[in-house]
């Protein structure tokens, strides 16, 4: 008689008992993922750098570049998360699909004349910085996808829509999320 757990895999069809041991299968052949580090789906070209928030987004930029490179690398991120906190405490309504799409577009322009790495988790960062020096809020977000493992940080609004991102976004679980979940005051 089979322990209890291999019995029930065997009711269920998970599991075929053999008389004898016998190496396993070959593995079934797949296609591999191609890695996403956030702009990969995003098109690349240099981007002429104008728009409302061009300034206001290489300063939130390098506030950005700032937090996460003063002190201690390992605990840059940790500097990150209390700066979002901070920033996204002090506003007052929730920003708009156009206006959360007008600065992470704007942050993305801005990021080509960077001299240093932009990313998804520097661009998310800046666009929720750059928002909030409007005290517009957004929800900004840092997930995970598997098979294989890959992160993303992404900005949605309050209402969870995605903020210039392709919907491919959606394979991603958020495993932290930071901003204001505004009622709607009159």
């Amino acid at each position: 008689m089979p322990p209890p757990l291999a019995a029930r895999l065997i009711r269920t069809g998970a599991l075929s008992p053999a008389r004898e041991p016998a190496p396993w299968g070959a593995p079934l052949p797949a296609p591999t993922p191609s890695a996403s580090w956030g702009g990969a789906e995003h098109s690349a070209g240099l981007i002429r750098a104008t728009g409302p928030f061009s300034a206001t987004a290489a300063v939130a930029l390098a506030a950005t570049w700032s937090v996460t490179r003063v002190g201690g690398k390992g605990r840059a991120m940790n500097r990150l998360i209390t700066a979002l906190q901070a920033s996204t405490s002090a506003t007052c309504r929730p920003a708009s699909p156009a206006e959360a799409s007008e600065a992470v577009l704007a942050v993305r322009r801005a990021a080509w004349h960077a001299p240093v790495r932009t990313a998804c988790l520097e661009e998310s960062a800046a666009a929720t910085f750059l928002l909030s020096t409007r005290r517009l809020s957004v929800v900004w977000c840092h997930g995970i996808a598997a098979d294989p493992v890959r992160l993303h940080a992404w900005v949605q609004t309050v209402d969870g829509g995605l903020v210039a991102e392709p919907p491919s976004t959606r394979a991603y679980t958020p495993a932290l999320t930071i901003g204001a979940r505004h009622q709607h005051h009159p």
